[in-house]
């Protein structure tokens, strides 16, 4: 009867336990959008290796909060360099290092996947698993600014080869939240074509891709752009924040939503 009420009060007291463990001290990041989630919200002290992506020279920029991504120690992808690193918590995006990661299991390292968000709603749950598995609370997860009303100007989210971000897509949900309306009708990705812009110009371009003389952007440099009468506005956010879905997209929105409040006063000022 005595070991009986042990087993149970030895049950019971289990998930208490569970939740009061320690918090993981020495985190390593597989990913670009886990680097950034680890970096926001965790110490520097716990934070082991960042992912290859900080090595590039080029191609990827630190978030602002980071300074000087130096300072920050990456490992180069291999399971021999991770486990250098002995880390007791490994952080991964859904569809990222998927063969790394499994090796990493089978070392017996603990790896948690950060299932990717791809809507509004989803950014604040995706925040919120990466703080409990971080050992930190729930509440430090931000939210989203209160949508607006759509207003009448349509913005044109361009990309890299003469494509448009179109509707049921992530970044149309920042566009509409923050008071725009897409100019492009289609679903998805897709193609821009230059005389149909040039029949029907958007009022407002935003260039949703890293800047460059590559030929990838040479769409976006045509005269076109310049000859439009009238032309359309060309807006500029950090391009870091269109990467990786998370707590940075409603500073992107917030963004946006002065653009387009300064776009609409702009249109009343010029309409008699």
């Amino acid at each position: 009867m005595k070991k009986g009420f042990i087993t149970l009060l030895a049950f019971l007291i289990a998930p208490v336990a569970f939740s009061q463990a320690p918090a993981p001290q020495r985190i390593v990041s597989l990913d670009l959008c886990t680097d950034w989630l680890l970096t926001l919200h965790v110490e520097q002290g716990r934070v082991a290796a960042l992912s290859p992506m900080q090595r590039a020279q080029k191609s990827f920029h630190p978030a602002p909060w980071m300074k000087d991504k130096t300072s920050w120690p990456s490992h180069d992808g291999s399971p021999e360099s991770i486990a250098f690193y002995e880390p007791d918590l490994i952080l991964v995006g859904q569809y990222a290092a998927i063969s790394l990661r499994e090796q990493l299991r089978r070392l017996g390292f603990r790896v948690e996947v950060l299932p990717l968000a791809t809507t509004l709603e989803g950014v604040r749950d995706y925040e919120r698993q990466f703080l409990a598995h971080a050992g930190l609370p729930p509440e430090r997860a931000g939210n989203a600014p209160p949508a607006r009303p759509l207003g009448k100007k349509r913005l044109l989210l361009l990309g890299a080869n003469a494509i448009g971000t179109g509707r049921n897509t992530f970044e149309d949900a920042i566009l509409t939240r923050s008071g725009w309306r897409n100019y492009l009708t289609e679903e998805g990705l897709v193609r821009l074509d230059l005389e149909q812009i040039a029949r029907d110009p958007p009022d407002a371009v935003l260039w949703a891709a890293p800047s460059g003389a590559a030929l990838a952007n040479a769409f976006a440099e045509h005269p076109l752009w310049r000859s439009l009468t009238p032309p359309p506005s060309r807006l500029d956010t950090d391009y870091w924040r269109w990467q990786c879905p998370g707590p940075w997209s409603w500073d992107l929105i917030r963004e946006l939503d002065q653009l387009a409040r300064q776009a609409e006063e702009e249109h009343r000022a010029r309409t008699p």
